[in-house]
């Protein structure tokens, strides 16, 4: 794990309403349980928000293959999600083909950057809802 992810999750334990703006950006911690490992995988992601549920997109940069945070709640869908210092489980799901365009339109205005990680890739980014248990 590259040490700026590092050091931005331990800014969010610190402090999560210090550590959940980046770049502009509201970010929240993941917690996923690895599909073969079985151990917890904490992550910080950029989210939206929609009808009550948390929005995270599996972009991996635009790399050919999912991100394993991916893999894994598709494998285990029971999630640990931190939205500043709010702390809670969540079931998480993949939008389906009806739900995923505006969604994806609500994330690539939070972040830009996730229309060019289409363009570089041939699969089609997930987007994840999180949705509080």
């Amino acid at each position: 794990m590259p040490k700026w992810v590092q050091d931005h999750i331990a800014e969010y334990l610190e402090d999560g309403d210090k550590g959940h703006d980046k770049m502009g950006t509201p970010a929240l911690l993941l917690t996923t349980t690895g599909n073969r490992s079985g151990e917890p995988l904490l992550l910080p992601l950029f989210y939206g928000e929609d009808s009550g549920n948390y929005v995270v997109v599996a972009s991996k940069g635009g790399a050919p293959e999912n991100p394993a945070w991916y893999t894994n709640l598709v494998a285990n869908p029971e999630v640990e999600v931190q939205v500043r210092n709010d702390k809670f489980g969540a079931l998480a799901r993949t939008a389906n083909d009806e739900e995923k365009p505006a969604l994806w339109q609500k994330m690539a205005t939070i972040w830009p950057a996730y229309n060019d990680y289409q363009e570089k890739t041939e699969r089609s980014i997930p987007v994840v809802i999180l949705e509080r248990k």
